[in-house]
């Protein structure tokens, strides 16, 4: 999907992946871009617009997902930890000639966020994270409504192939349902974004890597996450949420992220999970005056 004349598409070798990037914008100052699942970079297009003219934009695809690399899976499912992503994304960034940046993610991009967060508080100014609670607070606080809600994050991770084969299946009718069932009333998805995501989706290696992102997230990266328990994000945290989803109604968001960052602000949007596709006009402008 073409960002405008701005914009080029680089592959980046890291030490443990080869990352598709589109990269480009008018300003100086690098924003990082995060996507989620089961998306692509190609999530921000109807915000990019907006923050091309102030910023050097970079929009990845994580590993594991779009058309970067899928590496092999390990028994203890580190191959796809967040601390993996945010080393991926950390070493893109070096790559591009940023040693500071500015970043934002949505869902599993913001759980990389959070991790780079901690991992390079150095390197990391402001940070955002799109529709999330910190994975640790979610997993304590399990109950019948999460689980309802969130039954996918105990389905990714069975193991033995078993989500793989069920998803493999159908697998552009999983993901316009999970689009259809996190989004917003009336929420309209552009179609050439669609067909992106179930393309690159549909590759069984993106959904075996896509199941190891979530089993990583229920073993070693709570693991990662309990070790640093004592710690907080020290940048300023911008904190976004649809007031049509499962977090604005399980979780006082700004309370459970003050546990977690010394910093955080925020606010909810009239909208679904899906915040920078569903609300991009509102959504930009929070950025452009959180981040300029």
């Amino acid at each position: 999907m073409d960002f405008g004349e701005n914009f080029e598409t680089v592959r980046i070798k890291t030490s443990g992946a080869v990352i598709n990037v589109v990269h480009g914008g008018q300003g100086s100052r690098p924003l990082l871009l995060l996507h989620g699942y089961p998306q692509t970079h190609v999530m921000w297009h109807r915000v990019i617009p907006f923050l091309s003219e102030y910023f050097h934009v970079i929009c990845p695809d994580l590993r594991g997902y779009g058309d970067s690399e899928k590496p092999p899976s390990a028994p203890d499912h580190s191959t796809y930890s967040k601390r993996a992503m945010a080393a991926d994304m950390a070493e893109v960034m070096t790559e591009l000639g940023h040693e500071q940046f500015l970043v934002a993610g949505h869902d599993r991009g913001a759980r990389v966020v959070h991790r780079m967060a901690l991992d390079y508080p150095d390197r990391v100014s402001r940070a955002c994270v799109m529709d999330i609670a910190p994975t640790l607070h979610m997993f304590r606080h399990t109950d019948q409504q999460f689980a309802t809600g969130y039954y996918h994050w105990f389905f990714l991770i069975q193991p033995g192939g078993l989500p793989e084969r069920m998803i493999g299946a159908d697998p552009g009718y999983y993901l316009t349902e999970k689009l259809k069932r996190w989004s917003g009333p009336g929420a309209q998805f552009e179609p050439e974004a669609v067909a992106e995501y179930v393309r690159c989706f549909s590759d069984p290696a993106a959904i075996h890597a896509s199941c190891e992102d979530y089993r990583a997230a229920a073993t070693i990266d709570l693991q990662h996450d309990k070790q640093d328990r004592h710690r907080k994000i020290q940048c300023p945290l911008l904190v976004l949420w649809g007031k049509r989803g499962f977090v604005h109604r399980t979780y006082d968001l700004l309370d459970v992220w003050e546990n977690y960052a010394e910093k955080p602000e925020g606010r909810p949007f009239d909208c679904g999970h899906f915040l920078p596709e569903e609300a991009p006009e509102p959504v930009a402008r929070e950025l452009l005056g959180f981040f300029i």
